[in-house]
């Protein structure tokens, strides 16, 4: 799995449909961004986070302002008005949405 790398510690949003979570770790691939959202979309009781998916976590508790990259990926289900909300600030931030969804995306 290919990662792109922004700081050791930064914090991002992984939107999948009208589901999302504020992930610490670095910019995540195309593929990794599909994994995560694969492996956290899916309780499984007692199981081990893949180690090529250790550099990420989810996060509780981080303030709009510290954003650095976000992904959307398609998802059920459109994605919430706050979420929306919050994907138009980064953008005016000068901060890309990376489109997953895009077979062609490149970041």
């Amino acid at each position: 799995m290919i990662v792109i790398h922004t700081s050791a510690e930064s914090i991002g949003i992984l939107v999948h449909g009208d589901n999302h979570f504020i992930v610490r770790g670095p910019l995540p691939s195309r593929d990794c961004a599909i994994a995560l959202v694969r492996h956290w979309s899916i309780i499984q009781i007692g199981s081990q986070t893949p180690p090529h998916l250790d550099r990420w976590r989810i996060s509780t508790r981080e303030f709009r302002e510290n954003l650095e990259w976000a992904v959307r990926l398609p998802g059920d289900g459109e994605i919430t008005p706050a979420v929306a909300q919050l994907l138009a600030e980064l953008a005016s931030r000068g901060i890309a949405i990376h489109d997953a969804g895009s077979l062609t995306a490149t970041w």
